[in-house]
């Protein structure tokens, strides 16, 4: 039996791709990468994936948009380009670009998305900082992240799976920061374990 086929998308450091090689390679996540896409030359995860042997795909926006082709354009020329692949699921993992009804469509119920923030709270960019800043002006004592179906509206969609982060005394952005992180880490390998409905 063949293991599923999974695509992540990636705009950075690639950590949250990380841990999902780290778990298809240790057996903990029965799926196969297949590729990994960046919208960003310079990511790091690309060089994260190269060094794992997963085919790459560097695929820019800012040719359809100095064209005038536009973000449809782009998402539908994407969606083409990753059909080939037949993935069972597409994995937003920092991947800095909201797709449209021409990605998704295409891939009905196959895409989702990690965000480091708890439904409805603190969509789009920053959000760790957004969070941090608001338990130093006394407004909440957790944050927290998700992994949920993407749509086209920013950081919404059905909810996969998510956890509470709580602040504590002596938190600094950092220690807070790489708390998130690890709960992203675990999260995400969860997500995709769930989504696929596979165990080790």
């Amino acid at each position: 039996m063949s293991l599923p086929r999974l695509i992540v998308c990636i705009s950075g450091s690639g950590s949250n791709l990380q841990a999902l090689l780290d778990a298809t390679a240790a057996g903990v996540l029965p799926a196969q990468i297949m590729l990994v896409v960046s919208n960003r030359k310079a990511a790091y995860g690309l060089v994260r994936a190269q060094q794992a042997s997963v085919p790459t795909l560097y695929a820019p926006l800012k040719p359809f948009l100095e064209s005038g082709a536009g973000r449809p354009a782009y998402d539908a020329h994407l969606a083409a380009q990753l059909a080939p692949y037949a993935p069972d699921l597409i994995v937003l993992a920092g991947w800095m670009h909201i797709f449209g009804a021409a990605f998704l469509d295409r891939f009905a119920g196959k895409v989702i998305n990690l965000h480091p923030a708890l439904p409805g709270a603190f969509p789009g960019t920053h959000a760790i900082e957004h969070a941090f800043a608001a338990w130093q002006r006394g407004e909440l004592d957790h944050s927290g992240c998700m992994v949920h179906y993407a749509i086209p509206e920013v950081d919404a969609g059905p909810v996969v799976v998510q956890a509470l982060v709580p602040f504590v005394a002596d938190d600094t952005l950092d220690t807070f920061e790489a708390r998130m992180h690890a709960t992203e880490h675990r999260l995400i390998v969860e997500a995709v374990r769930r989504v696929l409905a596979v165990q080790p």
